[in-house]
């Protein structure tokens, strides 16, 4: 039996991916190839990757679908990583959310979402089902709901003594209010820029204390900075840790800052130090990177394992 719990508060969507060789100018009509419809959502994603990789956790879903196939296929596919979807709920006047989603050959992707019943999540929901967070070691946050929403789950997960995990993806500037409530913020090098007001950069190891710094001063805990390549950056109260990233061929970078962060929090959950968990998660986002789509891309507890022993 699970003797410890990671809730996920967020989105579900329903991702329609096409493969591109290149993205189309405005205007201008290309053929795609490899159609797939694939479940999604930031927060599904994360919920999904942390039901794959626990072994300890029992992982609960927070969220909003509409009454519609979508929301079947979605509650289906987290159920099945070993989810509880018992707080997952349906709204009758949006549809359950989507993102359409254009991966060209180097991996790299752009996307659209609509959010639908994502958009309905409010901090009364999260009143309604506050005992899902009840004896959670870690609370995991993302930015496709509404803000106000996000700050209400954030005080209940705290409240319940959780420690609180944001990912500020989509990026956006964000209140301090908000921001006192998150223990560990987590974002990559335009996420971390724009809450700053900076202008958009690559953002070295050699970079990342005074960055760390400045995002320390908007309120959070910790910090991590996800420089892709480079690996991460880690801030907080036991001091300072990086892991360095790992080479492999990128297919689809959709889902790995979401798998990256589901890992740490799972690690974290498990009781393993920071220096560790890092490493982990690096391990399970660089798996994804190598498969198309979202949680069709997320790997296994064994598939990270045996990733990390090949690399000693």
């Amino acid at each position: 039996m699970a003797n410890a719990a990671l809730v996920v508060t967020g989105s579900l969507n329903m991702d329609f991916v096409v493969q591109v060789d290149r993205m189309p100018a405005p205007g201008e009509t290309t053929l795609g190839s490899d159609f797939k419809m694939i479940p999604g959502g930031k927060g599904a994603n994360q919920a999904c990757a942390a039901g794959r990789l626990a072994r300890e956790v029992a992982v609960k879903m927070v969220g909003r679908v509409g009454y519609d196939p979508f929301a079947d296929h979605l509650k289906a596919s987290l159920a099945a990583a070993g989810v509880d979807v018992s707080a997952v709920m349906a709204v009758r006047k949006q549809p359950t959310g989507v993102a359409l989603i254009w991966v060209e050959k180097s991996g790299q992707n752009s996307i659209v979402v609509a959010p639908g019943a994502n958009g309905e999540l409010s901090a009364a929901d999260i009143e309604s089902v506050h005992s899902a967070y009840a004896g959670a070691r870690c609370a995991l946050f993302q930015l496709e709901t509404p803000l106000q929403t996000v700050e209400a789950a954030l005080r209940v997960a705290r409240e319940a003594g959780a420690t609180t995990i944001l990912d500020p993806a989509p990026a956006q500037r964000l209140p301090e209010s908000l921001l006192a409530l998150v223990d560990i913020l987590t974002p990559n090098e335009s996420e971390a820029c724009l809450l700053l007001g900076w202008e958009p950069r690559r953002i070295g190891l050699e970079e990342a204390p005074e960055l760390a710094a400045a995002l320390h001063a908007l309120g959070p805990k910790a910090v991590i900075l996800k420089l892709g390549d480079a690996g991460c950056y880690y801030s907080g109260p036991e001091g300072i840790a990086s892991a360095g990233g790992f080479s492999v061929t990128a297919v689809d970078t959709t889902a790995a800052g979401d798998t990256f962060n589901a890992a740490f929090a799972v690690a974290m959950s498990e009781g393993q130090a920071v220096r560790e968990a890092l490493r982990f998660a690096n391990a399970a986002a660089a798996i994804s990177v190598t498969r198309l789509g979202a949680q069709a891309s997320i790997p296994s507890r064994s598939e990270v394992e045996d990733f990390l022993l090949a690399r000693v």
